[in-house]
């Protein structure tokens, strides 16, 4: 799914303990942490790698006074944490760079509301899907926006890397503006930069609630995106995901996490 100027801060302390199990994690040495806090040490600590700018997936939060990174995709992990025995440590780093850490093994998994496409099958694996959710358009309030050749000949802002910057481009004779971060696509639009800007649904209403001034195109004929966890290339933690994911599905937990942070299940 999604993402930008970079997004550089310090962040606080995320952990899941459970039950021992033997085995370690990959050290990583980039971007901004959550580092994992007390233990007896006899459990792994999986680096897992996002891009915090993709409320309400993951994002800093600085609420309680420290900076932390929560979210959706945080709740899901920590929750796979605990059912697998397992901590977790957060790199924050720019969504294009999020592949090339796992084929660098510099993380473990990356869960950042990342689709499966066919091309970034080549590069590392998938879990099963654990959300689903759509593309939609976003411009200021007043216009009629029906169907993406509404937009030809447009200025649309989409983050860089993301399945969103791919619909972008089949817009007929779009004028495109790729850029780093979610906060700095909507910024264009707000800011008359562009006349419009590809989002996820789920984000596009966080940002529309905050800025009135903005409304959600619904265009028919944009696709599903299917968020699922990303691996290195044969990794062993691949299946164990997905025993978690479907536990998940089945005893309602992933229902409640949605609706906890979307307002609204599966």
């Amino acid at each position: 799914m999604k993402r930008f100027t970079q997004i550089g801060a310090a962040v606080g302390a995320v952990a899941f303990m459970a039950a021992a199990v033997t085995g370690c994690g990959t050290n990583s040495t980039s971007g901004s942490t959550n580092s994992t806090s007390g233990s007896s040490g006899s459990e792994p600590t999986l680096v897992l790698a996002t891009s915090a700018d993709y409320k309400p997936y993951e994002y800093h939060d600085t609420s309680s006074g420290q900076d932390k990174i929560v979210g959706f995709d945080i709740d899901v992990a920590n929750a796979i944490a605990k059912q697998l025995h397992f901590k977790v440590k957060i790199e924050d780093m720019d969504f294009d760079g999020l592949i090339a850490a796992l084929q660098a093994h510099r993380a473990d998994f990356v869960i950042a509301g990342m689709t499966a496409t066919p091309q970034r099958k080549k590069s590392v694996d998938f879990s099963d899907v654990y959300y689903q959710a759509e593309n939609v358009v976003i411009t200021k309030k007043g216009d009629n926006i029906k169907s993406l050749k509404d937009l030809s000949g447009d200025k649309v802002a989409a983050q860089l890397g993301s399945i969103q910057e791919d619909a972008a481009k089949t817009i007929p004779n779009v004028k495109l503006d790729s850029l780093d971060t979610i906060p700095t696509v909507v910024q264009e639009v707000l800011s008359n930069r562009a006349d419009a800007a590809v989002i996820e649904n789920t984000v596009a209403t966080g940002y529309v609630k905050s800025n009135p001034q903005l409304q959600i195109n619904k265009i028919a004929g944009m696709t599903e995106n299917g968020s699922a966890i990303a691996f290195p290339k044969g990794s062993p933690w691949t299946k164990k995901f997905d025993t978690a994911i479907e536990k998940m599905k089945k005893d309602g937990e992933l229902q409640q996490l949605a609706e906890k942070w979307f307002g609204g299940g599966q």
